[in-house]
């Protein structure tokens, strides 16, 4: 063990990964670096209640982390996110190792707490409190990503006031708290200057940004557009917003802002009115089919994926052709589906009529199986009369074929992985280069260059 460094587990969302590596940098702040786990003083595992059974997953990391360790007392063990939020100081007795526990709030004091237990071996702390307003964080533009990180996440939210009947967000990460516009403008101004061209703006419920009391009175609309106004930014996008939540000026910012990139993350869920309302999703297929077609009049090429839950309780197979069937027509390129499973503190556990777990992991290879065609053929799109694209590159890519060019990964506008010969011996991170996409992939597309890098 090597003193003053912190290994950093992480489970779950974009937003959890913004949250650990906000962490690592204060650490990095404060003198820490970074380590592997055999190596690490303070080792904290940041975790997710979204996914199936949580909570066995992160015991089974603490697990790990004392067979590797030995049990070692002086490794410092910190449990930090939505599992941590809901089992709280329950850690302290199911693993010694543990000394901190932070919730989504509690994570923006945990430098101070773990140089605090650092220098008292005996102590151990939570930071279970949520907060009325949001937080600003120590680590500030200072400490964000370098030139090498083409691309910036900065979160302009926290937590949702939602209550949909499966979720237990609002439970785990609090009620919704805007920030400021001014310290989201601050933020996207030194990262930019810093060399980023893209920025992702994150949020659970992103596009009610400055609904609750925590607002300035900037709407989202107004929010993206200040933020493309910004020198030295390429492309801007955001995520995950609620279908009931997008407006009119939000439908046109697609039309309106070149940088907004055409692609949209839109959950679903079910494409059953009787099961959305179940859900507690407060809209029908037919608001959200009229959402879609707004959103292809304000921008024809946007590719939209989506979130999808199969055997909810009382899902019937009508309602679930109800879900294939939306499905074809939002022809969605990509979709995170999942057979749904209770959540302690969330409505829906209450809920009888389950589903029997044959019968939703079947409705589940049939949703994927089709979602497998309609993202093949969205790809295969990419190759009739669509082949000129624009990538921001973002490092080596793995497929370089030996005798080649070595091959370097991007993006283009829809979020899609392109891979591309390019010279070797220079940095190409960061720059943009034209492309013509010659193959489709699974999950991917190959290009040549067709322009120099700007």
């Amino acid at each position: 063990m090597i003193e003053k460094t912190y290994h950093i587990m992480t489970f779950g969302c974009q937003m959890n990964v913004h949250d650990s590596q906000w962490l690592g940098r204060a650490l990095t702040a404060r003198g820490f670096a970074e380590a592997s786990l055999e190596e690490a003083q303070v080792v904290v595992v940041n975790t997710c209640s979204v996914r199936e059974k949580p909570e066995q997953k992160v015991m089974s990391a603490l697990g790990r982390i004392r067979q590797v360790t030995g049990g070692n007392p002086e490794v410092l063990v910190g449990v930090a996110g939505c599992v941590a939020q809901q089992l709280g100081e329950a850690f302290f007795t199911k693993e010694s190792q543990v000394r901190l526990v932070a919730g989504s709030d509690g994570i923006s004091g945990a430098p101070a707490a773990i140089e605090r237990l650092i220098e008292e071996p005996g102590l151990k702390l939570s930071l279970l409190d949520f907060t009325s307003h949001y937080a600003e964080r120590e680590a500030g533009p200072e400490t964000a990503e370098g030139p090498s990180d083409p691309v910036a996440y900065i979160n302009i939210m926290q937590g949702c006031d939602n209550f949909c009947a499966y979720c237990i967000v609002p439970f785990t990460r609090g009620r919704q708290k805007s920030r400021s516009s001014a310290a989201i403008l601050e933020e996207c101004r030194a990262v930019l200057d810093k060399g980023a061209r893209e920025i992702s703006l994150l949020g659970q419920n992103v596009n009610a940004f400055g609904q609750d009391k925590s607002g300035d009175g900037t709407s989202f609309a107004q929010l993206l557009r200040q933020i493309a106004a910004l020198p030295g930014l390429e492309r801007l996008r955001y995520v995950t917003p609620h279908p009931k939540d997008m407006g009119p000026e939000d439908i046109a910012a697609f039309a309106e802002l070149p940088q907004l990139c055409p692609r949209l993350h839109l959950p679903l869920q079910a494409g059953s009115d009787a099961v959305l309302k179940s859900m507690r999703r407060r809209y029908d297929s037919e608001t959200f089919l009229r959402l879609v077609e707004d959103l292809r009049t304000a921008r024809p090429d946007i590719a939209l994926s989506t979130d999808l839950i199969v055997g909810f309780p009382g899902e019937t197979e009508e309602d679930f052709q109800a879900t294939l069937d939306m499905m074809r027509t939002c022809a969605f390129m990509s979709s995170f589906s999942f057979i749904y499973s209770d959540r302690p503190g969330a409505r829906a556990a209450l809920f009888p009529d389950k589903i029997p777990a044959e019968v939703a992991q079947d409705r589940l290879m049939r949703l994927q199986a089709l979602q497998d065609e309609l993202g093949a053929r969205w790809l295969a799109s990419r190759l009739d009369g669509q082949a000129q694209s624009t990538l921001l590159l973002e490092g080596p890519s793995p497929k370089t074929s030996e005798g080649q060019e070595p091959s370097w990964q991007g993006r283009d506008p829809y979020g899609v992985p392109v891979h591309v010969p390019l010279p070797a011996g220079i940095d190409h991170t960061g720059r943009l280069v034209q492309v013509t996409v010659t193959e489709a992939k699974k999950h991917s597309l190959m290009a040549v260059r067709a322009g120099e890098p700007w």
